[in-house]
């Protein structure tokens, strides 16, 4: 019994950490008050720019303006992005110190003429009101905001990252992180105004870092504007790393140890005690079951309570099928990959490989 009531003690953790943060649907049409410009960063995405800018063009509100920074793209990223009628600029050679995504990022904002901006990855897709929505949000909350997109994932490969999303979308909507002064924003879909980006500098103050999305809203809850964070269930999805588990694993590693750094203490206690139930379940039932061990009931009882927890997160945050979230073992298994992947990236070599280049970490 007490094994019973320590797991289940571990898995409500989970449900402490997870907030059901929606974006708040408008409650009249939104009315264009300032020109919005969308930026979207490229590198190499000639697969995925094609379903974001399909999105876009359907929205319900149209934006002031479409600039795709071409990021040095050896594929047809900018043939592709020409052909959609937006307005598309070349990243220049990547200068000493700057990331490749904060330099593109920081040559679409001085290329645009909006008030509000909003900054989309390639592979973010759009409802056909999400962008009414997010601006809607953005003017009730204030500040900035970023979103968790829904995750929809079709290969066993993509499954694979089920703990490593999960325990991310637990640390951006814990709330222990509602107030901090580190809250970090979520890179693949942000809105602010020109304004707030103008007064931190934007990506200019944060152009050699790794995680230039955290260390931004860490910059603008700095200078007192406020960040809140949603998660997009039926409003924004993506598809992360269609392009193989290779891509995977570099996706997930380069920031899998850097990102701890930004989160208050009590996060990180509360996601620890979450995740040693959630291992001791996966690997200490099976054990014990072989063994014939009288204790195998309660970890066995344990292990489906997480499922069942994995399921509800996954109603709100993505599509993983059934197979994996049943047997989420695998996925911690991967994510323990990634996690030795990134300290070795980070602590050996001390550079994280992504998007076909090498990046420092820690240089200033």
């Amino acid at each position: 019994m007490l094994i019973v009531i320590l797991l289940v003690c571990s898995c409500m953790c989970g449900y402490v950490l997870f907030s059901k943060i929606l974006l708040k649907n408008p409650e009249y049409q939104t009315k264009m008050h300032s020109k919005v410009s969308v930026i979207i960063p490229a590198r190499n995405e000639e697969d995925n720019l094609p379903f974001l800018l399909d999105s876009l063009k359907s929205q319900s509100i149209e934006p002031f303006e479409i600039i795709v920074v071409d990021d040095m793209s050896t594929d047809k990223t900018y043939e592709i992005a020409t052909s959609y009628g937006v307005k598309v600029i070349k990243s220049t050679e990547l200068p000493d110190k700057w990331t490749g995504k904060s330099w593109a990022l920081w040559n679409g904002v001085k290329e645009s003429s909006g008030d509000t901006l909003v900054f989309l990855d390639t592979d973010v897709r759009l409802e056909p009101k999400a962008l009414e929505t997010l601006l809607f949000t953005r003017t009730v909350s204030g500040g900035a905001i970023s979103v968790v997109p829904y995750h929809k994932t079709r290969k066993f490969y993509e499954r694979l990252s089920l703990i490593p999303y999960l325990l991310g979308v637990l640390a951006f909507t814990s709330p222990f992180e509602q107030y901090s002064k580190k809250k970090g924003l979520y890179g693949s879909c942000i809105v602010m105004t020109r304004e707030d980006y103008s007064k931190i500098e934007g990506h200019d103050s944060v152009k050699s870092e790794v995680l230039d999305d955290l260390n931004l809203g860490k910059k603008l809850t700095g200078a007192g504007i406020p960040v809140h964070n949603f998660i997009g269930f039926n409003n924004v999805s993506f598809r992360m790393y269609p392009g193989g588990i290779q891509s995977e694993l570099q996706g997930f590693g380069k920031g899998a140890v850097l990102s701890t750094a930004n989160l208050r203490p009590l996060t990180i206690i509360w996601i620890g005690l979450w995740f040693v139930g959630l291992v001791a379940a996966e690997f200490v039932t099976p054990v014990l079951m072989i063994l014939g061990n009288v204790y195998a009931t309660p970890f066995l009882i344990g292990y489906i309570l997480f499922t069942l927890q994995i399921f509800y997160f996954l109603k709100y945050s993505g599509e993983y099928g059934r197979l994996v979230p049943v047997l989420h073992f695998i996925s911690t298994i991967f994510f323990i990959v990634i996690i030795l992947y990134s300290y070795y990236q980070v602590a050996i070599i001390g550079s994280v490989t992504w998007k076909g280049r090498q990046v420092k970490v820690g240089r200033k």
